[in-house]
């Protein structure tokens, strides 16, 4: 079990630092829209609900979809604080974001199991609440595409950066007590290293402009993925079901791409 766990986490820093580091290149590249999609498209939580079916059972892991639903809204709200806080500065938004996500995901976790039912119904509040927030309070900028050269060494710092806080997650889920470990296991991580790299490489706006497309994508492909694994793991089992459920994530972010671009004024470049 020590040896797959090892594995889980260096899947984790590979998977996430490709995911983050592609969400930064694109972003820059071909404009914040299409850089915050590649977002939140499952990555993690791929590794994470695999592991947990070979490790356990498929049907542990189809159970422990239950609480994600909850937690990815969180994950919405974590994006809301952000955008909202960081016109008073990155340190101030990203620390409000991580207090409403951590108090919230405490809460969660400690009255677990709310079941997949309740769960589900409080993700499509939140979900109609981040969307409404992001669509009529906060007025995020737009980033257009432009041409870049990242040298091979910026990607890798990219790459060491978020992989290195993905699986500093995993770990801390698995070596904390029960509570603090069923919050990190469904960390924020993947925001958290694009939006600091983000910050990092084009300004505080430029990171803001990533977190309402991200907020489409987390929520909605997450879920799609959490609620396949729910069914297809006891069908199928575990490899086809994975694959499976990859597979009708990206169809769905491709429709959540199409929605970002169809609310840019100007398209996407």
């Amino acid at each position: 079990m020590n040896t797959l766990f090892f594995l889980k986490v260096v899947l984790s820093f590979v998977v996430g630092g490709l995911f983050v580091t592609a969400c930064t290149v694109a972003a820059e590249r071909f404009g914040s829209a299409v850089g915050g999609i590649i977002g939140g498209i499952p990555s993690t939580v791929v590794v994470t609900l695999f592991f947990i079916g070979l490790v356990e059972s498929p049907h542990v892991a189809s159970r422990a979809t239950e609480i994600i639903p909850l937690i990815v809204g969180f994950n919405g709200l974590f994006l809301v604080a952000y955008a909202a806080f960081a016109r008073r500065g990155f340190a101030v938004g990203l620390c409000t974001a991580f207090l409403v996500w951590g108090t919230l995901s405490f809460l969660a976790v400690r009255i677990d199991p709310v079941g997949f039912a309740v769960s589900l119904a409080c993700y499509f509040f939140l979900l109609s609440l981040c969307y409404f927030t992001f669509q009529r309070l906060l007025h995020v900028p737009i980033f257009q595409g432009r041409n870049i050269l990242v040298s091979p060494g910026q990607l890798s710092l990219r790459a060491l950066f978020s992989g290195g806080i993905i699986a500093l997650a995993v770990w801390l889920s698995r070596v904390s007590n029960p509570t603090i470990g069923g919050m990190f296991s469904v960390f924020p991580a993947v925001f958290i290293s694009t939006l600091v790299i983000a910050y990092q490489v084009r300004g505080l706006e430029f990171s803001r402009a990533l977190t309402k497309p991200m907020m489409i994508s987390g929520m909605i492909n997450v879920v799609v993925y959490a609620v396949c694994v729910r069914y297809l793991y006891l069908s199928v089992g575990i490899g086809l079901g994975t694959l499976l459920a990859f597979l009708i994530s990206l169809v769905s972010a491709y429709g959540t791409y199409l929605l970002a671009r169809s609310k840019q004024p100007h398209g996407i470049t």
